[in-house]
């Protein structure tokens, strides 16, 4: 019996013992912790904090055309042979305008069922077939956007579709760096009314995220439609003006 409460006494020290070790070195690893860190996880919600904002406007340097052909007829085939060739003279008259290869991409396309319904039958019925080839073109001369419209409405003929144009800026990094200047100065302007509102004195930032979203092309839907045929004088396009936005988040330190 001796013998036994011997053996709980021993057990029980040397839980207790390694008790004690884990708790040294839970403490060593946190002792090891940068102290950078401890102090981030600590004051992360102190300071003020703000947003800015930039806005610049552009000019844009490059047009998006989303133009193609459709052709429909009684048979597959049929349709198929006529948007063809409409679409290699499509193709060819961008090439001759001046439009890279690699500025030439295919968007969509599509071979489907044309039907309408049968009163006397009681039920659809097919009519034809209907196939539909969307490229985008990428045009860098800007004062040429209207002679290139004018080209594909003249090759494709009636099968010709001209659903939308956009405008974008190829390269925008020296708007953005523009728009970031402008953003942090809102930032700091907002921040120092704060701090002079609060009656304290404004430190340096702690913390700044940006937020940039891509200058998408502005496209403009259905600017053409269907091309019954090419007008008499060159197509007017005016690019206009794109806005460029950049926001972001700052904390500033408050000092004592």
């Amino acid at each position: 019996m001796k013998k036994r409460w011997l053996v709980a006494i021993g057990l029980a020290l040397v839980v207790a013992v390694a008790g004690l070790v884990g708790c040294i070195q839970e403490e060593g690893a946190l002792g090891s912790m940068p102290s950078s860190l401890k102090l981030s996880l600590n004051n992360q919600q102190e300071g003020i904090w703000v947003s800015g904002t930039g806005k610049v406007t552009a000019v844009p340097d490059l047009a998006v055309l989303r133009l193609g052909i459709e052709a429909q007829e009684s048979s597959v085939s049929a349709a198929q042979v006529q948007a063809t060739g409409a679409m290699n003279a499509v193709m060819s008259a961008l090439k001759d305008s001046g439009i890279a290869e690699k500025d030439v991409q295919t968007q969509y396309f599509n071979i489907h069922k044309v039907t309408r319904w049968d009163e006397k039958e009681g039920r659809e019925v097919v009519i034809g077939y209907r196939v539909t080839n969307v490229v985008t073109a990428k045009v860098r001369e800007m004062d040429k956007v209207g002679a290139i419209i004018d080209a594909v409405a003249v090759a494709g003929g009636d099968l010709t579709r001209i659903d939308s144009i956009g405008f974008t800026v190829e390269d925008p990094s020296a708007y953005y760096d523009e728009a970031r200047e402008k953003a942090m100065a809102d930032a700091a302007s907002k921040a120092g009314q704060l701090a002079e509102m609060a009656g304290v004195k404004l430190g340096k930032p702690t913390y700044i995220a940006e937020n940039t979203p891509s200058p998408y092309p502005i496209y403009r839907e259905d600017f053409y439609g269907k091309v019954a045929a090419a007008p008499a004088m060159e197509t007017p396009i005016s690019a206009g003006e794109m806005e460029i936005n950049l926001n972001v988040q700052v904390t500033y330190a408050i000092l004592d």
